[in-house]
């Protein structure tokens, strides 16, 4: 009965946070309330105060949902891919990154998060959107030095500049995307960005 209990707590958060991405998205999470958000799932504001201290508290577990772990991607990756071809689990990581992104979940998700999350005190999503880029920044920073070490880097070109063009390149598209999600497919032109940027500046092929 406890192990019954317990998935149907977890089953009511999961809907609770479904709920809450239609909400915030409509409406901008300043503007939506926790009553509207628990009108959405079909459920009192009761189960939302179980499970949600407040807004900002749903906000980030909706956000943990999607988040974009660059070292899970690579984790991943068979061993070899890792460490007798760094930039190949570069690339190959940045492919699942691009195919996520294209799912309704994270696009909801990341478009809440880039346009329909100011103006609520007690949530910084400036700061929760500097942490996500930083913590991209370090793991790329870790794999190029990879490269780097296996002589697979332009001479002229450090781990670190090599790491800060990706990032801001695949910022680009996908700040340009989440505007403009019908006009292309983030994947095809980001993998069509990421192969030309590591054929620019690695010494070996990776695709």
């Amino acid at each position: 009965m406890a192990r019954r209990t317990k998935a149907e707590a977890a089953a009511t958060r999961e809907k609770l946070l479904d709920a809450a991405e239609n909400v915030f998205l409509a409406r901008g999470v300043a503007n939506a309330t926790l009553e509207q958000i628990a009108k959405e799932a079909g459920l009192t504001r009761g189960a939302v105060y179980w499970h949600f201290k407040n807004k900002a508290e749903v906000f980030r577990a909706m956000l943990d949902r999607v988040r974009l772990p660059f070292e899970e991607f690579i984790e991943e990756l068979d061993e070899p891919d890792r460490k007798e071809n760094p930039a190949r689990a570069i690339r190959l990581a940045c492919i699942e990154g691009l195919r996520r992104l294209e799912q309704p979940r994270y696009h909801r998700v990341h478009s809440i998060l880039v346009y329909h999350s100011g103006g609520l005190a007690e949530l910084d999503s400036l700061a929760m959107q500097k942490e996500i880029t930083n913590e991209a920044f370090d793991m790329l920073t870790t794999y190029f030095n990879a490269v780097d070490q296996q002589g697979q880097l332009r001479a002229d070109m450090s781990p670190q500049t090599a790491a800060r063009m990706l990032q801001s390149m695949l910022s680009g598209i996908f700040h340009d995307w989440l505007r403009y999600p019908q006009d292309y497919s983030i994947q095809e032109r980001g993998m069509e960005m990421v192969d030309t940027l590591l054929r620019l500046i690695c010494t070996v092929k990776v695709s």
